[in-house]
């Protein structure tokens, strides 16, 4: 039984999440009703498993939804400054120190920029290399979420897949065991299992 879902779950997607087996026929599966109970077990191992995947993945989502638009205004600020010609007026601004907190700045035309890095490091960088070095980090961010996003879809179809065959397999069980209760004349137990009573 085991092998079999092995053998079903060989194909991956892009990111290497493997696609959760789809119960055609439960005769593929299992062979008798013994096996059902490990079958079943296993199918709620897996959509476990994908569950966990699917909140990492929700958060992992979140958080480059919050970086993307960051790394969009950083872009623009910094395409603004490279276009700016030597011997421009200086710009007055205010720049932000916290979430409610502003302060006023004058900005000179300059050839260099200093971009957080993360990790309390700050670095300084000519203006055209911070243009390439954002365009880069936006470009690889967007690409993570949309992967996200994919892999969030591609996720929530095998847990329902997962669904779908545990419910096949329990009507499975289900149907053979009442036809093995009429086939034992209404007895759950099987004819080689009953008692033989002594006679008078």
């Amino acid at each position: 039984m085991s092998t079999k879902l092995q053998n079903k779950d060989t194909a991956t997607n892009p990111r290497g999440i493997p696609f959760a087996p789809f119960v055609d026929k439960v005769e593929d599966y299992v062979s008798s009703r013994a096996e059902v109970d490990g079958t079943m077990k296993s199918f709620q191992e897996m959509i476990s498993k994908y569950q966990f995947m699917e909140v990492n993945t929700q958060r992992r989502a979140a958080g480059l939804k919050e970086k993307v638009p960051d790394i969009q205004k950083t872009l623009d600020m910094v395409r603004f400054l490279h276009s700016r010609k030597p011997g421009s007026e200086s710009l007055e601004t205010t720049f932000e120190l916290n979430d409610t907190l502003y302060a006023k700045a004058v900005i000179p035309p300059t050839d260099e920029v200093y971009l957080w890095l993360g990790a309390n490091v700050m670095l300084a960088y000519p203006v055209a290399e911070a243009e390439t070095l954002l365009e880069s980090k936006l470009a690889t961010a967007q690409q993570s979420l949309e992967n996200c996003e994919e892999d969030l879809d591609f996720l929530r179809e095998q847990i329902t897949t997962l669904e779908v065959a545990t419910a096949r397999l329990y009507n499975w069980e289900v149907t053979m065991k009442r036809k093995e209760k009429a086939e034992n004349g209404g007895d759950d137990e099987p004819a080689d299992q009953k008692k033989i009573l002594p006679n008078g």
